[in-house]
């Protein structure tokens, strides 16, 4: 068998693990946000659906499939169908160049764990996380509702309140990593972890993330004392069911991004084997921060989330730019 061969079936079956792993990651993410909501506000989880409620996510999946698939009248037929798919595909892509653990070897052949090193992964990244919400804005203008363009407005007036800020905390990164490849700004933390050097930087970038993914605080689209449920007002069955997937698949992969950017990537004690490990656990403490932040914050006002992106993030994200590019120069922090 040829070398491309293999690695083309490398490649393949990274796919197919990515996927598989990711919407059952997904599922399950539901059921652990539900139990912990849960136990945050004095009540009970799911537990009627399988042992400890484990089957509860299945049971989801079932209802969702089976539930009517509604056209409204005054929607544009076409983007209504394809919008869904834009939010759940682009944060699917996203996974494709996240390192997830240390490079392994397969019949000699040295195998990296994204899918694809691409050498401008992080401009990759910003690039899907800008297009996905084209999804939220279509998917409120096709509806043909008030409540849904006006959710969808929302989504892309908060787009650009932290995209901006979640750019400028990522410069820094490259500065120190000297790449934009996420498998060398991985390899950059071996030693000190990025955080250390500008927890300023992964603070703005944690909350332009959960902004990012419309989560309480910020879920100013959706809104369902203002706007019924925003942007996906209109939408049932399968089609609800795939918002509802990619905002849970963007909360793994932005966690995932935070732990690459910020928290050493696969870094960590141990064997390279328990690089997985090491992951998952660092995504998992930044996916429970945002589960926690759910049951803690009350949604801000959509102008004050505005105010804060351009008069507060904007400006932070600036000088910490400046910081850590004079401190790096005066301390010699580059790694490349």
């Amino acid at each position: 068998m040829s070398d491309s061969l293999i690695m083309l079936l490398i490649i393949l079956v990274k796919l197919a693990l990515i996927l598989v792993v990711t919407l059952t990651l997904a599922a399950y993410m539901v059921l652990a946000e539900r139990k912990l909501l849960g136990r945050m506000q004095n009540r009970y989880g799911p537990n009627r659906v399988g042992p400890f409620g484990l089957l509860q996510p299945l049971a989801d999946l079932i209802k969702l499939i089976t539930k009517e698939d509604i056209m409204p009248d005054d929607s544009d037929r076409a983007i209504y169908y394809i919008a869904p798919g834009i939010v759940a595909g682009t944060v699917l892509l996203t996974f494709a160049v996240v390192p997830f653990g240390a490079p392994f070897t397969v019949k000699g052949h040295t195998v990296g764990t994204p899918v694809i090193d691409l050498n401008v992964g992080l401009l990759y990244f910003l690039a899907l996380s800008s297009l996905g919400v084209y999804g939220v804005a279509l998917a409120g203008w096709a509806s043909g509702s008030k409540y849904s363009l006006l959710g969808g407005i929302r989504g892309s007036a908060q787009m650009i309140s932290y995209e901006l800020s979640m750019g400028l905390a990522l410069a820094p990164v490259v500065m120190l990593a000297g790449s934009f490849s996420l498998v060398d700004i991985v390899g950059a933390q071996s030693g000190w972890w990025f955080i250390v050097y500008m927890p300023l930087g992964f603070t703005i970038f944690l909350i332009s993330v959960a902004a990012e993914s419309k989560r309480i605080p910020f879920d100013l689209p959706e809104a369902e004392n203002e706007l019924v449920a925003g942007y996906h007002t209109e939408y049932s069955g399968m089609r609800f069911g795939l918002f509802f997937v990619g905002e849970y698949i963007n909360l793994i992969v932005l966690s995932a991004l935070a732990t690459t950017f910020f928290l050493g990537g696969w870094h960590g004690p141990g064997p390279p084997w328990l690089s997985f490990f090491w992951f998952s656990l660092k995504s998992g403490v930044i996916a429970f921060f945002f589960i926690w932040m759910r049951a803690t914050l009350p949604r801000l006002r959509y102008d004050r989330l505005m105010h804060f992106g351009w008069q507060v993030l904007v400006p932070l994200s600036l000088l910490n730019i400046v910081l850590t590019g004079a401190l790096a120069l005066l301390f010699g922090w580059r790694h490349a």
